[in-house]
């Protein structure tokens, strides 16, 4: 896999298309939740998107938002791996990625994420934890988690 990060005004209008057809394949189509995927926190300055190929395929995606966005700390959002490149360790190493770089980015903010429910155990093997009741986002059971450095597997 190769790995990008680029800011909204970097991406070419193929990349941003590959970017938005994941995102929509998976959270719309994929998991039947109509919801405004496009909520202008792309455009967000300082936003970053996380980008994982496979030749010329877009296989992979996170956004990485500074602090103030969607939270007091900075977040990680829309982990995106597309269907055929699930079962592989892509989606641990895609959060890898994302994690090191909203760190470096912005060192001292702490890093929040929205997470579906069910992958809170995911979430929680690297390094997160969970700081609020489940809670309906869109539908979909979700629930608040804090990275705690300490507690990565």
């Amino acid at each position: 896999m190769q790995w990008q990060i680029k800011r909204f005004a970097e991406l070419d209008a193929l990349t941003l298309y590959q970017m938005l057809k994941l995102r929509v394949d998976i959270f719309v189509v994929e998991q039947n939740c109509p919801y405004p995927e496009l909520d202008n926190k792309d455009l967000a300055l300082d936003a970053m998107h996380l980008l994982g190929w496979r030749g010329d395929e877009l296989v992979a995606y996170a956004r990485m938002l500074p602090p103030g966005v969607s939270y007091p700390e900075a977040s990680i959002g829309r982990v995106a791996v597309a269907e055929a490149a699930r079962g592989g360790g892509n989606a641990r190493q895609l959060m890898a990625k994302a994690i090191e770089a909203t760190l470096a980015q912005w060192p001292e903010a702490g890093i929040r994420i929205g997470a579906q429910h069910y992958l809170e155990g995911f979430y929680g093997s690297l390094g997160f934890e969970a700081v609020s009741d489940v809670y309906l986002e869109d539908g979909i059971p979700h629930l608040d988690m804090v990275f705690k450095q300490e507690l990565m597997s």
